[in-house]
């Protein structure tokens, strides 16, 4: 009796095809990413010199060395240094940060290598391909891929005594580190549909995405240096309707207003716990996200119409925004 091992001889282009049709997409794309993605280091200084504040990943987006990377990388630090996979490295300096979407703009002194291409997270669909590259800790071209697992997802996040939640974030099987934060995910044509976020404690593949509304955040920090938010002053939560409320108003959700906070815009209005808001600027709210969309700098010192249920009847409000005082 035989105790060799039984294997069974297969023609190897039966799985190779297979295999090398995906492994051919993700080492294309891996080669034409990871000359944009820089390992990067943010530093300050103290009585013993340089003190490393944050370190993680950045991805160039423009042709004059502007880089993408997560606000939590950046750690409020005005420069530091990047390195990139062919050993060109440049110092970097601190254009702004969004801590409200973990978005920061850093820009090389020295040259960089060309930008990537920044794509549109908005036509991406669940169970797509898309690979994350990063640079964590120098180590070049640190390539993971994977589907898209979900979309539309939030995740809460708090600077100074405002919260709001990074919207649409795309989640991906994709495994991602801390030295990943701050790099691309990238469709299999190679386009950037969104920056990486390493986000601690949640342990899942996150990306904030590229798309309307932080194309607008990413415009506001090479111009501004920050983003200007309107302010509502107001604590919210998604609530159904009653089946009387969908007939009469033809919306199944509303936002129904927790807490409104003293001396804001909200409570000046005349707007108060319990209401339900249905509409703002004439449009359909159904979530915190849906409102926050709303709530750019155009807003600010504006009229902004709301349209509540406050005990079963409709009620028209004219708010006006403030300017959101950001730490």
């Amino acid at each position: 009796m035989s105790t060799e091992p039984d294997f069974e001889l297969q023609d190897p282009d039966d799985d190779e095809q297979a295999m090398d049709a995906y492994s051919e997409i993700v080492v294309r794309v891996a080669e034409s990413v990871t000359p944009h993605v820089a390992a990067i280091e943010m530093t300050s200084t103290g009585r013993r010199g340089q003190i490393r504040k944050g370190s993680g990943s950045a991805v160039v987006f423009t042709g004059d060395g502007y880089m993408l990377t997560n606000a939590h990388v950046v750690a409020g630090i005005r420069s530091g240094r990047a390195v990139f996979a062919d050993g060109r490295h440049t110092d970097v300096e601190l254009v702004g940060a969004d801590p409200l979407s973990d978005l920061a703009v850093v820009r090389g002194v020295k040259s960089t290598p060309p930008p990537a291409v920044l794509g549109n997270a908005e036509i991406l669909k669940v169970g797509q391909l898309v690979i994350a590259v990063g640079n964590p800790l120098g180590l070049a071209g640190s390539v993971t891929a994977g589907v898209v697992s979900g979309l539309g997802r939030s995740i809460p996040v708090r600077a100074g005594e405002h919260q709001r939640v990074i919207e649409d974030v795309i989640q991906t099987d994709a495994a991602l580190n801390p030295g990943n934060s701050g790099g691309a995910l990238a469709d299999t044509r190679g386009r950037i549909v969104g920056i990486n976020t390493a986000v601690a404690g949640l342990g899942l593949g996150l990306a904030v995405p590229i798309n309307t509304t932080t194309q607008r955040i990413i415009a506001s920090l090479l111009r501004d240096g920050r983003v200007h938010r309107a302010y509502l002053g107001l604590v919210s939560t998604p609530i159904p309707l009653d089946a009387s409320a969908v007939v009469r108003t033809g919306q199944k959700e509303g936002l129904r207003v927790v807490e409104v906070i003293a001396q804001s815009p909200a409570e000046l209005s005349g707007l108060q716990p319990g209401d339900i808001v249905l509409r703002a600027q004439g449009r359909a709210v159904s979530s915190a996200e849906s409102l926050q969309k709303l709530l750019f700098e155009e807003a600010i010192g504006q009229p902004f119409p709301l349209t509540v249920l406050r005990e079963g009847k409709p009620v028209q409000i004219l708010a006006v925004p403030s300017e959101m005082v950001q730490p």
